[in-house]
This record gives C-alpha cells, sequence and structure tokens, in this order.
C-alpha cells in the first residue's frame, strides 16, 4: 500500500520560522520602498514645476534682449539632433543617496547682479509665491552666477557655493537630499518615518540659446508616510486582512497538523488506558509523518497488548484447565487411600497409587511442555545454520522408517539442528500416530527462503479440527498422553526464527508447509 505522504514535522516548524522572521522584514521593507516613493515622486514633481518655471525664465531672458556675454557657460548640445524630448528622471534614492547636512547659507556675491537680471527676478517674483502656495515649494530663481533674483527669501546673496547649484551652473540638472531644518517638533507618529526628516532640493538650469541663463533652485519636504497611509488606508486594510488570513491559516495549519493529532493521540492514551478497545481505530488526522508514525505505532502496540492480554486469557484458561483433571484425580486418589486405611485390598492400592504416578507423570510432562513453549517464544536468531539433511541426522532411527526426502536438502537454514530437528521429529511422530506409512518431506529455494513441504498419507486431519491444531493443549489423542502443545511449540520457534509454518490442503493425509530464513 502506497503511504500517504505527510509533511515533516521539521518542515512545518521551520515553516512556521521562516514566516515569523520574514513578516517584520517585509513590513520594513514595504516602508523603504513606499518611503523612497515619496522622495522619488517629490523630486519628480520640483523637476516638472522647475521646468515650467524655467521655460517662463527662458522666454523673458529672450525678450529682454540680454547679451549671450552676459550668459553663463556654454551647454553642449545632444549629438542626435533626431532626438526631440530629454526628460529629466529623478535620481534620488534612499539607499544609494547619501543624505547630507543642511543647506549652506547664501554668501555675498562677489560682483553686484545684472540690472537686466534683476528686473527680471521682478517680474518672476509674483510667479514664484503663486506656484508655492499651491505646490508647498521653495522656488529661488537664479542669474547665471548663482545669485538669487527672484524668490522670498535670500534676494542678493549667492548660492552659487551650494554642489547641486554649481553642478546646474554648468549646465546639468542635480539633486540632492539634506537633512531637514524645522523651527517645530514633528509629531510622535512622524518619528518612524526617514523620509520627513530630510529634504529634497533640485537645481534646474535654464538654457537660453546653448548657454546657461541661471539656476531654478527647488526644494520641498516628502510627503510623510503616514499621511499617505492614511489616505491609502482602505488598501492598508486590504493588506491587514491578507495579513491576518495568513496568520489564520498558518494556525489552522499548525492545529491541523501539530496540536490537533497530538491532543487525539492523548485522549486515545486515556480510553486504552481505561480498557476502551475502540480507541484503538486509527486516528481521523495524523497531522504530519512523525506523529502518524507515532500515532500508529502506538496504537498497534495497544492493540497487540490487547491481543496478547486476549491470549493470556485464553492460555491461562486452558492451563487450568489441563492440571485441574490430572490434580482433581491425584486428590481424590490420595483421599481413597487415607480413608480406606487397611481395609483396602492390596490390589486396589496398587491401582490407586498408579493412577496418582500416572496422573503425576501427566502433570511433569505439561509444565515441561509449558516451559518449551515460553522457551521457544523468547528465542530469538542466533546465528546458527543447519540444513535438513543435518538435521534429520539428530532423529531417532525409528523415524526413517517412513520418510522420503526430495528436493535440495543441503540448503543453508537460519536455524540450528537440534530446532529443526526437533520440529521435524515432532511432524513425523504425528504422523505416524495417525497411522501413516510414508511421509515424502521436499525442500526447494523460494525468494531467499526454503520452503519444506512435509506430506503424509495417513488418517489426516479432519476440516472441523484443521483451524485448531495450532492451539496450545488442543489434541486428538490426549488417552495416549498427548499434550497439544507440540504444533504450538513449533509455530512460536519458528516465529522466533522469521519462519512459518501452516496447513496445506491435501487429498490424502496431513500436508504442512514450512518456511524457514536461508542463512547468509
Amino acid at each position: 500500500m502506497k503511504q500517504k505522504w505527510r509533511p515533516h514535522l521539521r518542515t512545518i516548524i521551520l515553516a512556521m520560522l521562516m514566516i515569523a522572521l520574514m513578516m517584520p522584514l517585509a513590513g520594513l521593507f514595504f516602508f523603504r520602498v513606499y518611503e523612497n516613493q515619496l522622495i522619488r515622486q517629490t523630486e519628480s514633481e520640483l523637476i516638472a514645476q522647475s521646468a515650467a518655471i524655467a521655460s517662463v525664465y527662458a522666454g523673458t531672458v529672450r525678450k529682454s534682449g540680454i547679451a549671450a556675454t552676459s550668459l553663463g557657460a556654454e551647454v553642449q548640445k545632444s549629438s542626435d539632433r533626431r532626438e526631440r524630448y530629454h526628460p529629466v528622471e529623478p535620481t534620488l534614492d534612499l539607499a544609494a543617496t547619501a543624505i547630507g547636512p543642511r543647506r549652506p547659507d547664501a554668501a555675498v556675491p562677489a560682483a553686484p547682479v545684472n540690472p537686466a537680471f534683476a528686473a527680471i527676478g521682478e517680474l518672476l517674483a509674483s510667479v514664484l509665491v503663486q506656484t508655492q502656495e499651491v505646490t508647498l515649494a521653495g522656488f529661488r530663481v537664479l542669474d547665471p552666477n548663482g545669485v538669487v533674483i527672484a524668490g522670498r527669501d535670500e534676494l542678493g546673496l549667492s548660492l552659487a557655493h551650494v554642489e547641486e547649484v554649481s553642478t546646474a551652473l554648468t549646465g546639468r540638472y542635480a539633486s540632492a537630499l539634506r537633512l531637514r531644518v524645522s523651527d517645530e517638533p514633528p509629531p510622535p507618529l512622524y518619528s518612524i518615518s526617514r523620509g520627513t526628516k530630510v529634504r529634497v532640493f533640485t537645481a534646474f538650469p535654464v538654457v537660453v540659446d546653448g548657454r546657461v541663463a541661471g539656476v531654478v533652485y527647488a526644494s520641498r519636504t516628502p510627503s510623510n508616510i503616514v499621511k499617505h497611509l492614511y489616505q491609502e488606508r482602505g488598501k492598508l486594510a486590504l493588506a491587514l486582512a491578507a495579513v491576518l488570513a495568513g496568520a489564520l491559516l498558518l494556525g489552522f495549519l499548525v492545529t491541523r497538523t501539530l496540536t490537533g493529532p497530538l491532543q487525539e493521540l492523548t485522549e486515545r492514551t486515556r480510553r486504552i488506558a481505561a480498557g476502551d478497545r475502540e480507541a484503538v481505530k486509527p486516528l481521523f488526522h495524523h497531522g504530519t509523518s512523525e506523529i502518524a508514525e507515532l500515532g500508529q505505532g502506538l496504537l498497534a502496540m495497544a492493540q497487540k497488548l490487547h491481543d496478547r492480554s486476549d491470549q493470556v486469557s485464553v492460555f491461562a484458561t486452558h492451563v487450568s484447565h489441563e492440571l485441574k483433571s490430572p490434580l482433581t484425580a491425584i486428590h481424590g486418589a490420595a483421599e481413597l487411600l487415607r480413608d480406606a486405611g487397611d481395609a483396602m485390598s492390596v490390589d486396589e492400592r496398587q491401582r490407586f497409587l498408579g493412577n496418582i504416578i500416572s496422573d503425576t507423570a501427566r502433570l511433569d510432562l505439561l509444565v515441561r511442555r509449558l516451559m518449551e513453549l515460553a522457551k521457544a517464544k523468547g528465542l530469538s536468531a542466533d546465528g546458527a545454520q543447519t540444513s535438513v539433511r543435518q538435521a534429520l541426522a539428530t532423529l531417532e532411527p525409528r523415524l526413517y522408517a517412513v520418510l522420503i526426502v526430495t528436493g535440495d536438502s543441503d540448503l543453508p537454514l537460519a536455524i540450528s539442528a537440534q530446532k529443526l530437528g526437533a520440529l521435524l521429529g515432532n511432524l513425523l511422530s504425528n504422523a505416524m500416530r495417525h497411522k501413516a506409512g510414508e511421509v515424502r518431506m521436499d525442500v526447494t529455494r523460494e525468494a531467499g527462503r526454503a520452503v519444506i513441504s512435509v506430506c503424509d498419507n495417513g488418517t489426516g486431519i479432519s476440516p472441523g479440527n484443521a483451524a485448531k491444531i495450532f492451539d496450545p493443549f488442543f489434541t486428538t489423542s490426549r488417552e495416549e498422553g498427548g499434550t497439544g502443545m507440540g504444533l504450538g511449540i513449533a509455530k512460536a520457534m519458528l516465529e522466533a526464527h522469521g519462519g512459518t509454518i501452516c496447513l496445506t490442503p491435501s487429498s490424502q493425509g496431513a500436508c504442512f508447509a514450512i518456511t524457514v530464513p536461508l542463512a547468509v
């Protein structure tokens, strides 16, 4: 029967540990990914807003007629003239971008601002204020030298020494993450977010006729992750429901594969101890392969103990019955001898004494056979080996009169010559007692075992007795001194050595099939 696959206990425990370890890691990974996404989203918004302001700034510069010599560094054009779009992608990443210190303070410029750029800054000032009121971002427009010409603060001061600004003055977009400085402490819940402690800075170059005309310098604090989680509370509730469902599934698996079968097995042991024979039935749920094996082993052991208890009870009944008859006879004869005294004749006295001796001899025989049966059941393979030929050599000469041996009688068998000889001798004696004139013994090899067939042409065994011949104390020759334990002893001895004996159908007489393991 193919064994049903069941997970191992160590597999279940390992799976639970992995899930328990991955849940907090998954939470941390989710927060970090989501937080990083908020920063990149903030940078993308600043790029889009800065590009719009830069376009307005560039158009104003062209209309003002400012000479090219007043502009900044020359910007190298793309070699691919067919390329129409020049998107600026976000570059910030919490995992890869270092968070710098707070932005350096603005400095006094080395030279005064060009009046033409100062005028442009005045025109853009209202645009920046209105944009900041809507986007909550801080904007500053710088001239080609990095001096602030438009914005709420730091007008007329230079930011050219700021790293991202100096990069933008060369015509390349730059961004940075810097520590956020606020006059008010953040709410307690915000402390779980690293993103609320930083501010995103972008420096977008304004290019006019291939030269840097200025820089749009923007900054903004990323949206708070707690606020976003609240806004996405519906999706978060679904995620929480999924986690809860996973936890419930894990609990169900543990209950189904571990605690449930163990509790059922514990309850079964209590019922078995109380004598409930129905408790030895298979468990309803076996769980893991280890628990299934444990449960099957315990229930099989309990069933064997019940069977052994039944056998002991039946055996004790038979023993008491077999011993009671001769003991009763001895007791009765002894009382008659005592009570009769000298009134009993010599012949009667001799007859009663003969009965006592006969019954005593039967008791002695029964006790010896009981000891032989107990010894046979306690035997184990002792490494001895023999062959049918060697075992027959230990028999009495009278038994050879009816014996015919065929087959390979020299096969090495995993049993001693004395034990196998006693078994075969018992079968031969029974055959002769049942008037057999011939006993054929055939030895063959079959699948690593020797099969010994012993068939006689005697009176045979009736169908009614065939099922009871291996039961202890069953005999049809009690008057001739039979104890009915010979075949029981033979069966117990063979089973102790890994062999078997059974009665096979026969048209005449009795036929037994004996199997014995071959010696290695």
